[in-house]
């Protein structure tokens, strides 16, 4: 399943009441729309198509607006499918600050036969429909069902699509890739959430990168090593020009992870000469911390 190709819907619409008809979507959380994170884990779909009024977004994607707007989640996702021809689909809400590929990949590595699809369930058990893969054929045939036996699928609630779906359900591996932002609340608890030791880093790293372009994955680790032996070898600026120019030097090499590591590699080792060059220079008192010249043991 994992590798055959597959399109991704991501609902983007909707009125947002409790937000005070905010564009809840484009609202930022850590410097970058909600959207716009969700979108990133839709890299690896053949489409995206993104159901809701069009706006700014820093990636190639496909358009579609669900009739009438604001007809809610099963008119959202048939103008959704309209757009996807690969025989399963992502289908994401776009107010989703934690999802990340990683989850996506897990939805689809379990959808299985029979199953008309997978979805996450949160810490409570609930199924979250709008966090899930399925069978294309499937929603479209269900949709199709709704829409003969209501005569519109606009207004109607998702549960009469996903009641007759065949489910498999994925108890959610992070504990909030299916965290929505519904209320001004949501939106602080997750904005503190992205600020919190452990993640602060990882968030800010994802976000520079999405910010410059860099679709890069490189060893953290190392430069925060690099910087803190250009820090305590050289002097405090030497950290950030240090790493500055440790980028600069592998995108002169032709980038990529091994490039980066190369050149860490090498200001490392001259940061630490640095260091113990001055080391020694202060003299073997400071360096040994004993008294005498010279270093020599008495006779």
């Amino acid at each position: 399943m994992t590798s055959e190709p597959y399109d991704a819907v991501v609902l983007a619409g909707g009125a947002a009441k409790r937000l005070g008809g905010a564009d809840k979507p484009g609202l930022p959380v850590a410097g970058r729309a909600m959207v716009e994170r969700v979108l990133d884990a839709c890299a690896g779909a053949a489409v995206t198509v993104v159901v809701g009024p069009r706006r700014a977004i820093g990636r190639p994607v496909v358009w579609a607006r669900e009739q009438p707007p604001g007809g809610g989640p099963l008119a959202a996702l048939a103008a959704g499918l309209r757009k996807v021809t690969a025989d399963t689909v992502l289908v994401f809400a776009a107010d989703l600050p934690f999802l990340t590929r990683t989850t996506a990949l897990a939805l689809r590595a379990v959808l299985r036969e029979p199953h008309d699809g997978a979805v996450l369930t949160d810490a409570d058990g609930r199924d979250q429909p709008l966090t899930a893969v399925y069978r294309t054929a499937a929603l479209r045939r269900g949709l199709a069902l709704i829409a003969t036996e209501h005569g519109t699928v606009a207004g109607l609630p998702l549960r009469l699509l996903t009641a007759e779906l065949a489910l498999y359900r994925l108890p959610d591996p992070t504990g909030s890739a299916s965290f929505d932002c519904d209320t001004w609340d949501d939106l602080s608890a997750a904005r503190a959430r992205i600020r919190e030791h452990g993640h602060v880093l990882d968030e800010w790293i994802a976000a520079a990168k999405a910010e410059l372009g860099i679709d890069l994955d490189v060893d953290t680790s190392v430069l925060l090593d690099l910087a803190r032996d250009a820090a305590h070898g050289v002097a405090r600026p030497a950290a950030p020009l240090t790493t500055f120019l440790v980028g600069y030097a592998a995108a002169l090499a032709g980038g990529g992870p091994e490039a980066v590591a190369d050149a860490s590699r090498k200001a490392a080792a001259l940061a630490v000469a640095w260091g113990k060059e001055a080391q020694d220079s202060a003299g073997p008192d400071t360096a040994t911390g004993a008294g005498g010249g010279g270093g020599t043991p008495a006779g």
